[in-house]
């Protein structure tokens, strides 16, 4: 491979594209499925080959980060809902995690999360014991949400490799 073969550096870019949206599951600021999917639009817009096959697996990057980002929101939320955990409880674990995660490393992500939810539940319940119940909701539904956009994030990757390899 030359760095002057067009298709090449196409292949790496879009390959490195995708699998920093993986990386971005869980690191914060970077946007997971939109890199995912824009790698395989960089890929299928300047990788030359096959147009209709290319355009076809954009196609269906395109469902699943469309589809992931929709299921990503809806399905843990309606879980918190059934339990009752408040937005603004998930607000603070958010805002909390992201200071976390430049305080301590990558580990200060999930601490600040868990902290920040914890004493927002602390403060609105009233009592300790109340609050671990809504927090350890607030944790599995974000664990749910990181799992369905890296299963997205992961199936894009599939079927571009699947492209790749067939046009």
């Amino acid at each position: 491979m030359s760095l002057t073969d067009t298709h090449a550096v196409v292949t790496v870019v879009a390959a490195l594209a995708i699998v920093a949206g993986m990386a971005g599951v869980v690191v914060p600021g970077l946007p997971a499925l939109p890199l995912c999917w824009g790698g395989v639009l960089v890929w299928a817009i300047f990788g030359g080959g096959d147009g209709a096959g290319r355009w076809l697996v954009l196609a269906g990057a395109t469902v699943l980060a469309v589809g992931g980002t929709v299921v990503k929101f809806l399905w843990p939320g309606r879980n918190l809902k059934r339990t009752g955990v408040p937005t603004s409880s998930l607000v603070a674990g958010a805002v909390l995690g992201i200071v976390g995660f430049f305080v301590i490393p990558v580990v200060g992500l999930v601490i600040g999360f868990v902290g920040g939810v914890f004493a927002a539940e602390r403060l609105r319940l009233g009592d300790s014991r109340l609050a671990w119940p809504a927090t350890r909701h607030a944790v599995a539904a974000a664990g749910l949400a990181m799992l369905i956009e890296f299963l997205a994030g992961l199936l894009i990757g599939v079927l571009w490799v699947f492209g790749l390899l067939t046009t």
